[in-house]
């Protein structure tokens, strides 16, 4: 079954500790897991940073939202157990607890408002702002959707501009991964457009050691580059005797075109793929606002031994 949301995993989580024992993280993830039914793929799972496991990221989530309720203490370091109001919250919610139960107790409010700057705040439904997600897990889906927005805008805006316009985007972004040396060097190489399905070449490194030649096409998104345009290209590239080579545009590849270029080992990018390393890159965006995401440093309240 997919992995259950944070939310979900609360109540399962607070029955474990139903015993009154201290339980450890590990154990406690364990037994979820068979509860849940979950694959070994499913537990290998990771949030889209590649950060930290889903699963383990929902079940500390969970816990902290236990626990800032009141309803579980950690009296040591990865360790947890049941308190009095706990086992009230089993009693009179026998088959969920979530954020919509926690918002009840004080304390709770007070951890989902604090550092706000809304100390008036009272019992507004604070499960709204996360549902089904926990926090780091709504900030990177955030981030996601405003990266797709900004992607849309940016292939938009190269599909109004002329193709010299898209000439320099593509030299600017070649320069950004790395390739070419300085901007001005790069220009002077990829200024040059030839003849034969080539528009480009730009060094592969500072030293010019080697030579990566550029077709680039601002096409309309609806048109679709096929494998006659690829043997086009990989015939120029044999004419300059070379077998590197980037095909850059604005539209889309077909699946025969792609598996021709796979097989010559030529580099494709569409044009959401240009627009998403023009993100990635920083040519043509501008950064607004930068969050940092801390953990607790474990290594830091490690006693001596």
């Amino acid at each position: 079954m997919p992995i259950p949301d944070f939310q979900t995993i609360m109540r399962p989580l607070l029955a474990l500790h139903a015993d009154g024992k201290q339980k450890t993280q590990p154990e406690l993830r364990e037994s979820l897991a068979v509860e849940f039914d979950l694959s070994a793929d499913e537990l290998e799972e990771r949030l889209p940073s590649g950060t930290a496991r889903t699963f383990v990221n929902r079940v500390a989530w969970a816990s902290t939202h236990l626990k800032e309720a009141g309803l579980i203490s950690k009296p040591a370091r990865g360790i947890s157990q049941i308190s009095e109001r706990g086992l009230e919250a089993l009693a009179t919610n026998p088959t969920r607890v979530d954020m919509s139960v926690l918002q009840a107790y004080p304390e709770y409010l007070e951890f989902r408002t604090r550092g706000s700057g809304k100390k008036d705040k009272r019992r507004k439904d604070v499960a709204s702002t996360a549902e089904g997600g926990t926090p780091q897990e709504t900030l990177e889906a955030a981030h996601s959707e405003l990266r797709g927005s900004v992607v849309d805008d940016l292939l938009s805006r190269l599909l109004d501009r002329d193709d010299q316009f898209f000439e320099q985007v593509v030299l600017d972004l070649l320069v950004a991964l790395g390739y070419g040396g300085s901007r001005r060097d790069a220009a002077e190489r990829v200024g040059r457009t030839g003849d034969g399905g080539i528009d480009g070449v730009i060094r592969e490194d500072a030293l010019g050691l080697d030579a990566i030649y550029v077709q680039a096409k601002k096409w309309a998104i609806d048109r679709t580059i096929g494998p006659r345009e690829i043997r086009e290209f990989i015939g120029a590239l044999q004419d300059v005797e070379s077998a590197k080579g980037v095909f850059i545009t604005t539209s889309s590849f077909s699946k025969e075109a792609r598996e021709l270029a796979r097989r010559r080992r030529i580099v494709l990018l569409d044009g959401r793929e240009l627009a998403g390393l023009m993100v990635d890159s920083g040519v043509g965006v501008t950064t607004v606002q930068l969050y940092e995401v801390r953990r607790i440093d474990e290594d830091y309240f490690v006693e001596p031994g």
